[in-house]
């Protein structure tokens, strides 16, 4: 699983000087003497978002803010990052004019939240990372030429309901093209500097481009918009959008698409890393390390990853012993394993039947989530399966955000491809993790509580954000959902991918694995099918570290809830205590940590 790109990682070009943005800031601080600490330090965060969602208008339009949603942005030119690195500079002096102990306790989180973030946000802004990241602007699993696609038809974030919205969506055309052109560029830069990213990841995007560029017009997720005009366009609209929207797909994206496709194939592909793993490549150790601390906000080294990791393999795979014996396999484990990806009664029989098998579970959960929260998002939540243009190199689920005033729902997304691979015992932990409770909750209750600043609304770090959906998973044994073995099986199979992943990312990435290595370790610790097994190595092959969130966040999550429970004893609430990991956004975990523990204290 993994959130969609834009909850955490959006951004686009500047549209102000950098000199502007920090004086805006400066100025905004500045001129409140007379106010108090709160409202000075509101009013630094108040006017770094509205600065920041200038230079990064589709976090803008994400919110269901229109003001800049003519603008799709270009995030990666020297004038965007130098932007970016100054207005981080300029928040860190803003910061040290704030007292920090005139604040009260959740302003004092605020502070101490910002502070970290923008400390971090610098280190990458570094040249050191900077020559190791940007010219590698995009690969199979996060770039925006996949992304684009689904954000733009029609049924993606974007809205349609005005001509203006479609026009805006033009626009946004022209600046997308730009920015997959100035793709190529990083590209070229890096073959200048010796910094590639790996074979596998582009042949991967070279046929995920050549999938796209297969589709006729009107099959295209671009064309999608004018097959369904809104009531109340008139005639001339309709068709002079129809007309330029085939246009822009036929002489700009198509042709855009089969520029970066060309090069990639015929220029870069050909020297690009065998090797899949970050320690082969150039400066690779040193952003490997940079981004464990990234990911886990933790100060955590491969070595001790790895070896937490399999210790924690070996710990669930006793659960599935017990397990197996109960239902009553007289096999070994991985003949059961076998058994688990192989048997008809254990795999959906249609989409549709697999549509609505996530249906029921939902109904499931809704009924007995309120025994864990006394807060319950306001925003509904969708299921459904990822498109068939790009399902293929999906994860086996992953969650987009709505919008804070919940007109558009967050959504659920499942993946159909290739229906004889899948099984279905997971399928509950799924949706626990990407869904109810999981990362519907923790994303819409935090941006729907506007007591918090725009950072902690709509920001976060992985290690919170998935530490907190693997922890979600664990609540369908107090909710009573993993009566039925399989699906207790499924739970430790969900459990043991995430423990898998502390091995395997850090076998890759520090320890030269192979993808076939990885993939065969994979395989004989758990009844992954080889498909959803290759597809996780890739996925760790292109977004280094990402995966050790989980389990890190996790067991810090578990761990506190431990300690609450032994220290309050009787006084332990369990909804309380989710309300209090949840209430505050996604913190980095030390700072999570400190708000437990002074919950604790307070609650004795």
């Amino acid at each position: 699983m993994t959130i969609r790109p834009q909850l955490l990682l959006l951004a686009s070009a500047a549209l102000l000087s950098p000199f502007a943005t920090v004086a805006a800031v400066a100025q905004t601080v500045a001129a409140q003497p007379a106010a108090t600490e709160s409202q000075r330090l509101a009013g630094l965060f108040a006017a770094d978002d509205e600065a920041s969602l200038k230079r990064n208008p589709l976090n803008a339009l994400f919110r269901g803010d229109m003001r800049y949603a003519d603008h799709f942005g270009d995030m990666i030119t020297d004038e965007y990052f130098a932007n970016e690195r100054r207005a981080t500079e300029a928040n860190l002096e803003n910061l040290k004019t704030i007292d920090r102990d005139r604040l009260n306790a959740t302003d004092k989180i605020a502070y101490d939240v910002f502070k970290l973030n923008q400390t971090e946000a610098l280190k990458g802004y570094s040249k050191e990372i900077m020559d190791l990241n940007v010219v590698r602007p995009l690969n199979h699993f996060f770039g925006y030429h996949t992304f684009y696609p689904t954000f733009a038809s029609g049924q993606g974030a974007a809205p349609f309901k005005t001509v203006e919205d479609y026009d805006n969506n033009l626009k946004r055309h022209k600046e997308f093209i730009l920015l997959m052109d100035r793709s190529i560029d990083r590209f070229r830069q890096g073959m200048a500097s010796g910094v590639f990213e790996t074979k596998m990841t582009i042949a991967n995007v070279v046929d995920q481009l050549n999938t796209q560029l297969a589709q006729k017009t009107e099959e295209s997720p671009y064309y999608g918009p004018v097959q369904k005009f809104p009531e109340g366009f008139s005639d001339a609209d309709k068709a002079r959008l129809t007309a330029e929207y085939r246009d822009i797909i036929e002489n700009g994206l198509y042709p855009v698409n089969a520029r970066l496709r060309d090069f990639l194939r015929d220029s870069y592909l050909p020297l690009a890393r065998e090797q899949v793993g970050l320690s082969s490549m150039k400066g690779g150790e040193v952003l490997y390390q940079y981004l464990i601390e990234q990911t886990t906000t933790l100060p955590l080294k491969a070595d001790d990853i790895h070896n937490l990791g399999l210790s924690e393999v070996a710990r669930i795979k006793s659960g599935m012993e017990a397990i197996k014996k109960e239902v009553g396999f007289k096999g070994t484990l991985p003949e059961f394993f076998e058994h688990l990806r192989t048997d008809p009664k254990l795999k959906p029989t249609s989409r549709a039947a697999l549509t609505q098998g996530y249906y029921d579970i939902g109904k499931k959960v809704d009924a007995t989530i309120s025994t864990q929260f006394k807060y319950l998002p306001k925003a509904p939540l969708e299921i459904k399966p990822y498109e068939e243009f790009r399902e293929k190199y999906e994860a086996g689920g992953s969650y987009q955000q709505g919008t804070p005033d919940g007109s558009r729902p967050g959504t659920f997304y499942f993946n159909a491809y290739d229906l004889p691979s899948r099984t279905t015992p997971g399928m509950t932990t799924l949706y626990l993790h990407e869904g109810a409770p999981g990362h519907h909750f923790q994303i819409s209750i935090a941006q729907e509580n506007e007591k918090l600043p725009a950072f902690m609304r709509f920001g976060g770090n992985t290690a919170y954000v998935e530490g907190w959906a693997l922890y979600s998973e664990t609540l369908g044994y107090e909710m009573g959902l993993f009566k039925d073995p399989y699906q207790r099986f499924g739970t430790l199979s969900d459990e043991m991918l995430r423990a898998m992943r502390l091995v395997v990312d850090t076998g890759i990435h520090s320890k030269q694995w192979t993808r076939e290595q990885a993939i065969d370790y994979m395989l004989a610790n758990s009844d992954m099918g080889k498909t959803d097994a290759t597809a996780e190595v890739e996925r760790y092959i292109a977004i280094p570290s990402q995966a050790l969130a989980y389990k890190i966040g996790a067991l810090t999550i578990m761990r506190l809830k431990d300690k609450a429970k032994k220290e309050l004893g009787k006084k332990f609430d369990v909804r309380e205590f989710h309300n209090q990991v949840l209430n505050t956004g996604a913190l980095p975990l030390t700072i999570l940590e400190q708000k437990i523990d002074a919950w604790i204290a307070a609650s004795k």
